[in-house]
């Protein structure tokens, strides 16, 4: 058994080589419903002031989906948002991938804990959720889009008044057939300032 804090040089290569995965790419079956736990699972392990859990999830898989995307095309119709044509289109929205977990953000007010802190902690929800799939070897995007902001589409899935979708979190396995290609990543050197700032 490893002790904490000791080195694991597999994990920051992971980190290193994670990478997002088009949903719309990949291919069934994604993670099963015990996998999907374990997902969530290393999502609630993120630092969380307070102890406030201010986050929740809704998983969708197989025709839940599609009430999802039917959901997307009234909302776009009902906000005036697009003509009947393109929402058809939207339908297809929550179905790019095999599996999808919306990660909602649910603030408290329980403690003076600033809500600031607790968006940062609903951030650091979503990237572990990327990791934990990566880890276990599944292809995994996070999209949020119009769908995220709709107050229609926030109703249709029973969200308060205060919660907001933070992540449309697409799982699956990656589609063999269609090449990854590495984006342009920022140079490391140009985002550190070593030491504390001085002026002039």
């Amino acid at each position: 058994m490893s002790m904490f804090n000791s080195p694991n040089p597999e994990t920051y290569d992971l980190l290193m080589a994670r990478r997002s995965v088009k949903a719309r790419d990949m291919a069934g079956p994604g993670p099963d419903d015990k996998d999907i736990k374990k997902i969530v699972s290393a999502a609630c392990r993120v630092p969380d002031h307070g102890k406030l859990a201010p986050w929740r999830y809704i998983v969708l898989k197989g025709g839940e989906r599609e009430t999802l995307g039917r959901l997307i095309s009234e909302a776009l119709i009902m906000e005036g948002q697009a003509k009947e044509k393109t929402a058809d289109k939207m339908a297809g929205y929550a179905t790019q991938g095999p599996v999808l977990v919306v990660a909602v953000y649910s603030p408290s007010d329980k403690k003076a804990i600033p809500e600031w802190e607790q968006q940062l902690s609903m951030g650091a929800v979503c990237q572990n959720m990327l990791i934990a799939a990566t880890a276990l070897g599944y292809a995994s995007q996070w999209l949020t889009g119009w769908a995220a902001f709709s107050p229609t589409v926030r109703q249709g899935l029973k969200m308060t008044s205060n919660e907001r979708i933070a992540g449309l979190m697409f799982f699956g396995n990656h589609d063999g057939d269609k090449p990854l290609s590495e984006r342009e990543r920022p140079d490391t050197d140009s985002k550190i300032i070593w030491g504390f700032p001085h002026t002039g």
